[in-house]
């Protein structure tokens, strides 16, 4: 199967990395729009436009299945996105929620963008007890490698001092965020995270078949991108890609 994959950025490269180990053997079109991030905090109307384009451009790759690996679009535009293309989109909230439903999970946490957030997407849809955390900082700080500053330290606790002793689980709810894994639960202790990408992973049904491929496009590439993406997904070639 041809899969198409986009996101703002790296973040989505994690939700490609699960899925390649859950199911390898498939041809894989990523689409990060480096360019343009981040996107939480952009209007409706420009996440529709990027998304548009990125869209279409997976079509032209004439994939069979476009998976939207960013948590802000797929809280605020899922349901229009979905109707406006001849082709199957899913997107990267919706397997999350039905995980959490049918887990024995109580007091969940949530961090994502300040659009995901104010999409109150999980408050409306989850049947469990929640708490959520805007973390507008985190996409630019993992973004431009900043992780070992003490601004990256600052905003740790700032964003994650209100989920101490409340909550049996935690919600990664931008693809960034699995990339500061480490940090969370050092920060949080015996936590469960739940990893947006191991979810879908784990609820896609695909044909077994023996034909692997990985394309890799950005609107912006540099050096710093490079090394990100090669430290994620590995030495793949990174195609920069202005649409």
């Amino acid at each position: 199967m041809r899969i198409g994959i986009f996101d703002s950025g790296i973040g989505g490269l994690t939700v490609l990395k699960s899925i390649i180990k859950k199911h390898p053997n498939h041809q894989y079109y990523y689409f990060g729009d480096t360019a343009n991030l981040p996107y939480g905090e952009k209007t409706k109307d420009q996440l529709l436009e990027f998304s548009d384009k990125i869209i279409n451009f997976l079509m032209s790759k004439e994939v069979d299945l476009i998976i939207i690996a960013c948590g802000t679009i797929s809280s605020n535009l899922y349901d229009e996105i979905k109707n406006r293309y001849n082709i199957n989109i899913i997107d990267i909230i919706s397997p999350t929620i039905n995980h959490l439903n049918n887990s024995e999970f109580k007091n969940i946490g949530i961090i994502a963008t300040t659009m995901t957030i104010n999409s109150k997407v999980f408050e409306d849809k989850l049947k469990k007890s929640v708490i959520t955390q805007p973390c507008p900082a985190f996409v630019p700080l993992i973004e431009n490698n900043l992780l070992d500053t003490f601004e990256f330290d600052k905003y740790l606790d700032e964003y994650l001092i209100n989920f101490k002793g409340k909550i049996d689980t935690l919600v990664l709810g931008c693809t960034h965020y699995p990339l500061i894994k480490d940090q969370v639960k050092k920060y949080l202790g015996d936590m469960y995270l739940v990893d947006m990408g191991e979810v879908i992973a784990n609820q896609l049904t695909l044909q077994n078949e023996d034909n692997f491929k990985i394309e890799l496009y950005f609107s912006k590439v540099d050096n710093k991108l490079i090394k990100n993406v090669h430290n994620i997904i590995g030495n793949y070639e990174i195609i920069e890609k202005e649409l």
